[in-house]
Protein backbone atom coordinates (compact mmCIF):
# COMPACT_ATOMS: atom_id res chain seq x y z
CA UNK A 1 0.00 0.00 0.00
CA UNK A 2 1.64 3.48 -0.51
CA UNK A 3 2.11 5.78 1.78
CA UNK A 4 2.05 9.43 1.65
CA UNK A 5 4.68 11.52 3.47
CA UNK A 6 2.32 13.43 5.58
CA UNK A 7 2.50 17.54 5.76
CA UNK A 8 0.82 19.52 7.56
CA UNK A 9 -0.99 22.91 6.34
CA UNK A 10 -2.89 25.20 8.52
CA UNK A 11 -6.08 27.01 6.89
CA UNK A 12 -7.56 30.03 8.49
CA UNK A 13 -11.58 30.47 7.33
CA UNK A 14 -12.35 33.83 8.11
CA UNK A 15 -15.79 35.99 7.20
CA UNK A 16 -17.58 38.74 8.13
CA UNK A 17 -20.71 36.64 8.56
CA UNK A 18 -21.32 33.14 9.40
CA UNK A 19 -18.49 31.57 7.05
CA UNK A 20 -20.71 28.50 5.81
CA UNK A 21 -19.43 29.23 2.05
CA UNK A 22 -15.96 29.36 2.90
CA UNK A 23 -16.25 26.27 4.75
CA UNK A 24 -18.23 24.13 2.18
CA UNK A 25 -15.16 25.62 -0.36
CA UNK A 26 -12.16 24.55 1.89
CA UNK A 27 -14.12 21.80 2.92
CA UNK A 28 -14.12 20.55 -0.71
CA UNK A 29 -10.90 21.30 -1.98
CA UNK A 30 -8.64 20.05 1.23
CA UNK A 31 -10.25 16.76 0.48
CA UNK A 32 -8.20 16.66 -2.41
CA UNK A 33 -5.50 16.05 -0.63
CA UNK A 34 -5.28 12.76 1.07
CA UNK A 35 -1.59 13.23 2.58
CA UNK A 36 -2.03 16.41 4.31
CA UNK A 37 -2.88 16.69 7.90
CA UNK A 38 -5.33 20.00 7.38
CA UNK A 39 -5.64 22.00 10.70
CA UNK A 40 -8.72 24.52 9.81
CA UNK A 41 -9.46 27.12 12.52
CA UNK A 42 -12.94 29.04 11.77
CA UNK A 43 -13.48 32.72 12.29
CA UNK A 44 -16.93 34.01 11.38
CA UNK A 45 -17.86 36.87 12.66
CA UNK A 46 -14.79 38.86 11.90
CA UNK A 47 -15.44 42.78 11.79
CA UNK A 48 -13.06 44.51 13.60
CA UNK A 49 -9.55 45.66 13.37
CA UNK A 50 -8.54 44.07 16.37
CA UNK A 51 -10.57 40.54 15.19
CA UNK A 52 -8.74 40.71 11.76
CA UNK A 53 -5.19 41.50 13.74
CA UNK A 54 -5.43 38.31 15.96
CA UNK A 55 -6.53 36.09 12.76
CA UNK A 56 -3.05 37.63 11.11
CA UNK A 57 -1.04 36.96 13.70
CA UNK A 58 -2.02 33.48 13.98
CA UNK A 59 -1.86 32.46 10.54
CA UNK A 60 1.46 34.23 10.48
CA UNK A 61 2.41 32.01 13.28
CA UNK A 62 1.90 28.78 12.12
CA UNK A 63 2.91 30.03 7.99
CA UNK A 64 -0.93 29.20 7.51
CA UNK A 65 -3.20 30.10 4.56
CA UNK A 66 -6.27 32.45 4.79
CA UNK A 67 -9.56 31.38 3.01
CA UNK A 68 -12.33 34.57 3.74
CA UNK A 69 -15.49 35.76 2.61
CA UNK A 70 -15.36 39.32 3.65
CA UNK A 71 -17.86 41.81 2.59
CA UNK A 72 -17.09 44.95 4.46
CA UNK A 73 -14.89 47.32 1.64
CA UNK A 74 -12.78 48.45 5.01
CA UNK A 75 -12.23 45.47 7.43
CA UNK A 76 -11.05 43.41 3.80
CA UNK A 77 -8.76 46.11 2.60
CA UNK A 78 -7.26 45.65 6.21
CA UNK A 79 -6.99 41.86 5.77
CA UNK A 80 -5.58 41.94 2.60
CA UNK A 81 -2.56 44.39 3.12
CA UNK A 82 -2.16 42.70 6.59
CA UNK A 83 -1.23 39.79 4.61
CA UNK A 84 0.86 41.59 1.62
CA UNK A 85 2.84 42.77 4.16
CA UNK A 86 3.63 40.01 6.56
CA UNK A 87 3.49 37.45 3.39
CA UNK A 88 0.99 35.34 4.28
CA UNK A 89 -0.50 33.77 1.53
CA UNK A 90 -4.71 34.56 1.35
CA UNK A 91 -7.39 33.23 -0.60
CA UNK A 92 -10.31 36.11 -1.42
CA UNK A 93 -13.64 34.41 -2.56
CA UNK A 94 -15.50 37.08 -2.63
CA UNK A 95 -13.83 40.75 -3.35
CA UNK A 96 -13.02 39.86 -7.14
CA UNK A 97 -16.36 38.69 -7.72
CA UNK A 98 -18.35 41.53 -6.10
CA UNK A 99 -16.28 43.80 -8.26
CA UNK A 100 -16.41 41.82 -11.58
CA UNK A 101 -20.29 41.80 -11.14
CA UNK A 102 -20.81 45.39 -10.20
CA UNK A 103 -18.53 46.50 -13.16
CA UNK A 104 -21.33 43.93 -15.39
CA UNK A 105 -24.29 45.03 -14.08
CA UNK A 106 -23.77 48.70 -13.51
CA UNK A 107 -24.67 48.56 -9.62
CA UNK A 108 -22.58 48.84 -6.16
CA UNK A 109 -23.26 45.34 -4.09
CA UNK A 110 -24.95 46.36 -0.38
CA UNK A 111 -21.96 44.75 1.09
CA UNK A 112 -24.34 43.17 3.96
CA UNK A 113 -22.60 40.42 5.84
CA UNK A 114 -24.46 37.19 6.06
CA UNK A 115 -26.84 38.20 3.68
CA UNK A 116 -26.64 34.77 1.74
CA UNK A 117 -28.02 33.41 4.54
CA UNK A 118 -30.89 34.82 3.39
CA UNK A 119 -30.85 32.74 0.06
CA UNK A 120 -33.23 30.27 -0.74
CA UNK A 121 -33.50 26.04 0.58
CA UNK A 122 -31.11 25.21 -2.40
CA UNK A 123 -28.35 27.31 -1.32
CA UNK A 124 -28.27 25.28 2.35
CA UNK A 125 -29.35 21.69 0.50
CA UNK A 126 -26.02 22.44 -1.40
CA UNK A 127 -23.87 22.91 1.78
CA UNK A 128 -25.53 19.97 3.11
CA UNK A 129 -24.91 17.91 0.30
CA UNK A 130 -21.17 18.60 0.15
CA UNK A 131 -20.85 18.42 4.19
CA UNK A 132 -22.33 15.06 4.01
CA UNK A 133 -19.95 14.24 1.16
CA UNK A 134 -16.71 14.91 2.64
CA UNK A 135 -17.97 12.57 5.56
CA UNK A 136 -18.47 10.05 3.19
CA UNK A 137 -15.26 10.11 0.90
CA UNK A 138 -13.11 6.71 0.23
CA UNK A 139 -15.59 4.35 2.50
CA UNK A 140 -15.90 6.30 5.34
CA UNK A 141 -19.44 7.21 7.32
CA UNK A 142 -21.02 3.16 6.01
CA UNK A 143 -23.03 3.59 9.03
CA UNK A 144 -25.46 6.27 7.72
CA UNK A 145 -24.77 4.69 3.74
CA UNK A 146 -28.50 4.69 3.21
CA UNK A 147 -28.45 8.70 3.66
CA UNK A 148 -26.83 8.96 0.27
CA UNK A 149 -28.47 10.49 -3.16
CA UNK A 150 -25.53 8.29 -5.19
CA UNK A 151 -22.67 5.71 -4.15
CA UNK A 152 -20.24 5.80 -6.30
CA UNK A 153 -17.99 2.42 -6.62
CA UNK A 154 -14.57 1.67 -7.82
CA UNK A 155 -11.02 1.25 -7.93
CA UNK A 156 -8.33 3.23 -6.54
CA UNK A 157 -7.44 6.26 -8.73
CA UNK A 158 -10.84 5.86 -10.82
CA UNK A 159 -12.33 9.55 -9.94
CA UNK A 160 -14.39 8.70 -7.17
CA UNK A 161 -13.31 11.61 -5.24
CA UNK A 162 -13.64 14.22 -7.82
CA UNK A 163 -17.05 13.37 -9.53
CA UNK A 164 -18.14 12.89 -5.58
CA UNK A 165 -17.30 16.53 -5.23
CA UNK A 166 -18.50 17.96 -8.23
CA UNK A 167 -22.13 16.23 -8.45
CA UNK A 168 -22.19 17.31 -3.98
CA UNK A 169 -21.87 21.09 -5.26
CA UNK A 170 -25.07 20.33 -7.44
CA UNK A 171 -26.41 19.47 -4.16
CA UNK A 172 -26.26 15.35 -4.46
CA UNK A 173 -25.31 13.67 -1.21
CA UNK A 174 -22.88 11.04 -2.83
CA UNK A 175 -20.68 8.79 -0.77
CA UNK A 176 -17.89 7.12 -2.40
CA UNK A 177 -16.43 3.37 -1.62
CA UNK A 178 -13.00 1.60 -2.79
CA UNK A 179 -12.85 -1.88 -4.50
CA UNK A 180 -10.14 -3.56 -3.38
CA UNK A 181 -8.71 -6.78 -5.05
CA UNK A 182 -9.71 -9.80 -3.23
CA UNK A 183 -11.69 -7.38 -0.47
CA UNK A 184 -15.11 -8.15 -0.26
CA UNK A 185 -17.42 -5.31 -0.42
CA UNK A 186 -19.32 -4.12 3.04
CA UNK A 187 -22.20 -6.18 3.68
CA UNK A 188 -23.82 -2.33 4.11
CA UNK A 189 -24.15 -2.06 0.10
CA UNK A 190 -26.22 -5.17 -0.36
CA UNK A 191 -28.40 -3.49 2.22
CA UNK A 192 -29.08 0.40 0.91
CA UNK A 193 -31.56 1.01 -2.47
CA UNK A 194 -29.12 -0.67 -4.96
CA UNK A 195 -30.67 1.91 -7.29
CA UNK A 196 -28.44 4.88 -5.90
CA UNK A 197 -24.97 2.70 -6.43
CA UNK A 198 -22.86 3.25 -9.76
CA UNK A 199 -19.71 1.70 -10.44
CA UNK A 200 -17.29 3.11 -12.22
CA UNK A 201 -14.54 1.67 -14.18
CA UNK A 202 -11.77 3.28 -16.76
CA UNK A 203 -9.29 1.62 -19.30
CA UNK A 204 -6.74 -0.25 -18.39
CA UNK A 205 -3.58 1.60 -19.63
CA UNK A 206 -4.92 5.04 -18.65
CA UNK A 207 -5.68 3.60 -15.18
CA UNK A 208 -1.99 2.03 -15.33
CA UNK A 209 -0.76 5.44 -17.08
CA UNK A 210 -2.38 7.30 -13.55
CA UNK A 211 -1.29 4.94 -11.27
CA UNK A 212 2.31 5.26 -12.72
CA UNK A 213 2.10 9.50 -12.57
CA UNK A 214 0.65 8.87 -8.96
CA UNK A 215 3.62 6.81 -7.95
CA UNK A 216 6.66 8.77 -9.34
CA UNK A 217 5.18 12.12 -7.73
CA UNK A 218 5.42 10.24 -4.25
CA UNK A 219 8.78 8.88 -4.92
CA UNK A 220 7.94 5.43 -5.06
CA UNK A 221 9.08 2.67 -6.72
CA UNK A 222 7.13 2.65 -10.16
CA UNK A 223 7.37 -1.01 -10.20
CA UNK A 224 5.49 -2.12 -7.24
CA UNK A 225 1.67 -4.20 -7.84
CA UNK A 226 -0.31 -0.84 -7.50
CA UNK A 227 0.83 0.11 -11.08
CA UNK A 228 1.75 -3.30 -12.48
CA UNK A 229 -0.09 -3.49 -15.72
CA UNK A 230 -1.29 -7.30 -15.08
CA UNK A 231 -2.11 -6.58 -11.45
CA UNK A 232 -4.39 -3.17 -12.75
CA UNK A 233 -5.96 -5.62 -15.11
CA UNK A 234 -6.76 -8.11 -12.21
CA UNK A 235 -8.23 -5.23 -10.11
CA UNK A 236 -10.83 -4.43 -12.87
CA UNK A 237 -12.00 -8.03 -13.68
CA UNK A 238 -12.15 -8.17 -9.90
CA UNK A 239 -14.63 -5.03 -9.82
CA UNK A 240 -16.36 -5.90 -12.80
CA UNK A 241 -17.46 -9.04 -10.98
CA UNK A 242 -18.59 -7.58 -7.84
CA UNK A 243 -20.44 -4.67 -10.23
CA UNK A 244 -22.16 -7.56 -12.15
CA UNK A 245 -23.93 -9.53 -8.92
CA UNK A 246 -27.17 -9.06 -7.93
CA UNK A 247 -28.89 -6.18 -8.90
CA UNK A 248 -26.25 -5.24 -11.22
CA UNK A 249 -25.17 -2.07 -10.90
CA UNK A 250 -24.80 -0.16 -13.60
CA UNK A 251 -21.38 1.27 -15.22
CA UNK A 252 -19.82 4.18 -16.01
CA UNK A 253 -16.56 4.00 -17.88
CA UNK A 254 -14.77 7.68 -17.39
CA UNK A 255 -11.79 6.94 -19.88
CA UNK A 256 -11.23 10.40 -21.88
CA UNK A 257 -13.87 11.88 -20.23
CA UNK A 258 -14.51 15.42 -18.51
CA UNK A 259 -16.21 15.15 -14.77
CA UNK A 260 -19.00 16.94 -16.36
CA UNK A 261 -19.20 14.27 -19.10
CA UNK A 262 -19.07 11.83 -16.44
CA UNK A 263 -21.30 13.69 -13.89
CA UNK A 264 -23.86 13.69 -16.29
CA UNK A 265 -24.02 10.22 -17.11
CA UNK A 266 -24.04 9.12 -13.50
CA UNK A 267 -27.39 11.89 -12.84
CA UNK A 268 -29.19 10.01 -16.40
CA UNK A 269 -28.66 6.79 -14.82
CA UNK A 270 -29.77 7.84 -11.30
CA UNK A 271 -32.92 9.81 -12.85
CA UNK A 272 -33.52 6.81 -14.95
CA UNK A 273 -33.72 4.23 -12.30
CA UNK A 274 -36.39 6.13 -10.47
CA UNK A 275 -39.04 5.71 -13.15
CA UNK A 276 -41.37 3.08 -13.02
CA UNK A 277 -39.89 -0.47 -13.92
CA UNK A 278 -42.08 -0.37 -16.80
CA UNK A 279 -40.72 2.85 -18.13
CA UNK A 280 -36.48 1.45 -17.60
CA UNK A 281 -34.98 0.88 -20.56
CA UNK A 282 -32.68 -2.17 -21.27
CA UNK A 283 -29.13 -1.23 -20.16
CA UNK A 284 -26.66 -0.71 -22.85
CA UNK A 285 -23.76 -3.34 -23.36
CA UNK A 286 -22.08 -0.66 -24.39
CA UNK A 287 -21.97 0.75 -20.78
CA UNK A 288 -19.58 -2.32 -20.07
CA UNK A 289 -17.06 -0.96 -22.31
CA UNK A 290 -13.75 -0.93 -20.16
CA UNK A 291 -14.17 -4.08 -18.57
CA UNK A 292 -11.78 -5.93 -20.11
CA UNK A 293 -11.79 -10.06 -19.50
Amino acid sequence: MIQDHEQKCSVYVVSDGGGGTAEAVVDAVTVQFPGVDFQVARYPGVRTRDQVLAVVNDAFRNNGIIVHTIVITGIRRLLLRECRQRGINQVDLTGSLLGQISAHVGMRPILRPGVSHGLSDEYFRRIDAIQFTVRHDDGVGLETLNEADIVLVGVSRCSKTPLSIFLSMRGWKVANIPIVLGVPPPQVLDEIDQRIIIALTIHEDELVRIRQHRVRALGVDGRGEYADPEMVREELRYARRIARRGFPWPIVNITGKSIEESAKEIIALIESQRLPSDMIRIPDPAHEKGWEE
